[in-house]
């Protein structure tokens, strides 16, 4: 069902210029265990979390639009619960609902082994000091811990590239090469929400650290992103395609595209997925090529 569905969204999106999304980001709630420095979402309000029936609305919404694969998000997710239910009886609701895929993106303080989504990303930005100099002391260790305890496949990490840990990507590119957990990582760059300015990374530095990743890539290194579309984060001058992925934020405000967009992020973004759906646009077959394979990983979990 995926391969004919992708195909027909495709010749819809590009050729009919239909703008109906593919995927969903939810955020299910801001609850979180940690207080990281990047982080915009933080606030002093008691935190917002969604019942499963406001959730099922969103879920249902969402497919009406037209998107297939959802993305839970917080906070942190595994901590979502109300009266016996948790992260996975979302999981179960979006397939009944016929969402292709799910995807959960976690801190990894808490075990996660029992999580039923087909995708999960652990954030992971940076090896020891450099991860916890942004999320806190001790949580590498935690991290590490719960990922080395886990059975599951097709686990990966995501880094957020900023002016603190920039000089630790190489690194943790190898170690993503060498953990037998860890299926690949994703790359992008801080984006300089309100308060958080001073981890931007600055356009040279980017670049360098860009091109870095490219030669890695190269090298078969098990990346997510595509080279074609890393290199248009280089400088940001392209189309974007950010239409593809709808939001819904934990409020339950509901958006045609990121939370980027609606702060004039855009001229700043570091979200790489932006470049990659230029790319994708752009019939850029490395980097269909790469979604592909991801879709494919999923289904055969």
């Amino acid at each position: 069902m995926t391969f004919l569905y992708l195909p027909f969204w495709f010749f819809k999106a590009r050729i009919l210029r239909k703008k109906h999304p593919l995927q969903t980001v939810i955020f299910i709630s801001d609850h979180c265990n940690l207080r990281c420095k990047h982080c915009h979402v933080i606030s002093d309000r008691p935190p917002i979390t969604k019942s499963y029936e406001t959730i099922r609305e969103e879920l249902q919404y969402s497919y009406d639009l037209g998107t297939r694969f959802v993305d839970f998000e917080g906070g942190e997710p595994m901590l979502w619960q109300e009266n016996g239910r948790n992260i996975n009886d979302l999981i179960r609701l979006a397939k009944k609902i016929g969402f292709f895929s799910t995807t959960v993106t976690t801190n990894a303080q808490l075990p996660f082994d029992h999580c039923e989504a087909d995708s999960i990303w652990v954030s992971l930005d940076g090896l020891e000091h450099f991860h916890d100099e942004i999320r806190g002391e001790g949580t590498f260790a935690r991290l590490e811990k719960n990922i080395n305890n886990l059975t599951r496949k097709h686990v990966s990490v995501n880094m957020v590239v900023n002016s603190s840990n920039y000089t630790n990507v190489p690194e943790l590119i190898e170690y993503v090469k060498q953990s037998p957990k860890i299926k690949s990582v994703s790359l992008n760059f801080h984006t300089p929400y309100e308060g958080t300015e001073s981890l931007l990374l600055d356009w040279k530095l980017r670049k360098e650290v860009i091109n870095q990743i490219i030669t890695y890539k190269k090298r078969g290194y098990p990346i997510m992103n595509s080279v074609s579309g890393m290199k248009k984060m280089i400088d940001n001058s392209f189309k974007d395609y950010c239409w593809v992925t709808n939001f819904i934020l934990p409020d339950g405000t509901r958006l045609p595209e990121c939370t980027g967009k609606t702060a004039g992020m855009c001229d700043h973004c570091g979200l790489c997925m932006a470049g990659e759906m230029h790319s994708v646009m752009n019939f850029k077959l490395d980097t269909i090529w790469a979604g592909l394979k991801l879709r494919a990983q999923l289904r055969i979990r």
